[in-house]
């Protein structure tokens, strides 16, 4: 076991090296990760949508019965260095499909989206309650010549969080709140807000058993107007997202989460529609 820990040890360090020495990623939350901690979640998503809102906000079916569904598999990773520094990356795969009843029937496209590899540095923290981050991300696309699997350009993002514990109704709770600025740098490349806001709380004493809240969303602007249903092309629209979340914690070290949400206003959007499943895999090597 300490051979297999010291090999998964060396090689996610040694990605996470090549990819920030190109580059700088993702995540949420202020609480920082233990120095020497290797968290690893992969999770599975489906998207659903067979409406939108159009560029005023109106929402309407899609033309010729449309269809658009997505499946997505995300690898997930943090290592903590120390106790102010974190490094981070997530690479997804997708799926898409979009069907209607005029030919061609059915568009398909799935490969490897958009690579984001950063660090998070750990601000400060107020009685070992609140804690607050900041961390640089940059966004590395790995296809080339398809739209539907993102803007194809590289970008940056720059985000600040807090998160915090407490108790209610003498259950123990807890909450993350971040907000993210992000830059495309291709033509029309978008620069988006995005955030969010979880409040969790413990359904018992051995914190085995959560349950969570989350509003998100993403407000961005380009001069590129259009709207497709494929959700990943469009790059001026907006967003807001509620969602809710079951976790499990089998041990320590694993644990499950079960996510559903929907778009609940938005602007050259679809309506979406999405359910998750996530594993949380820690891994300590101090």
């Amino acid at each position: 076991m300490n051979l297999l820990k010291t090999f998964t040890k060396i090689l996610f360090v040694t990605l996470i090296f090549i990819l920030t020495s190109q580059n700088v990623t993702y995540a949420d939350g202020g609480f920082p990760v233990r120095p020497g901690r290797l968290l690893i979640s992969p999770s599975v998503s489906y998207f659903f949508a067979n409406s939108q809102w159009d560029s005023t906000g109106v929402q309407k079916r899609f033309p010729n019965n449309g269809k658009y569904t997505s499946v997505g598999v995300t690898l997930y990773s943090e290592y903590g260095i120390s106790r102010r520094f974190a490094l981070v990356a997530s690479v997804p795969y997708v799926f898409n499909n979009f069907t209607e009843n005029i030919d061609p029937k059915s568009t398909k496209s799935q490969g490897l989206t958009d690579l984001e590899t950063g660090i998070r540095y750990y601000l400060a923290n107020i009685d070992f309650i609140y804690y607050i981050s900041l961390q640089g991300t940059a966004i590395t696309p790995l296809y080339h010549d398809k739209p539907d699997l993102g803007y194809g350009e590289e970008g940056a993002e720059l985000k600040l969080a807090i998160s915090g514990s407490g108790h209610l109704f003498g259950k123990s709770t807890y909450f993350n709140a971040a907000d993210g600025v992000r830059q495309y740098f291709g033509t029309n490349g978008p620069i988006q807000n995005r955030y969010n806001g979880t409040f969790g709380i413990s359904l018992d004493e051995d914190f085995k058993n959560q349950v969570s809240a989350t509003l998100s969303g993403i407000y961005s602007q380009s001069n590129d107007k259009s709207f497709t249903p494929v959700f990943e092309s469009n790059k001026d629209f907006n967003f807001l997202q509620a969602s809710l979340s079951y976790g499990h914690s089998f041990t320590d070290e694993i644990s499950l989460f079960l996510t559903g949400g929907r778009f609940i206003t938005g602007r050259n959007t679809s309506v979406g529609n999405i359910v998750s499943l996530a594993f949380v895999y820690r891994l300590d090597y101090r």
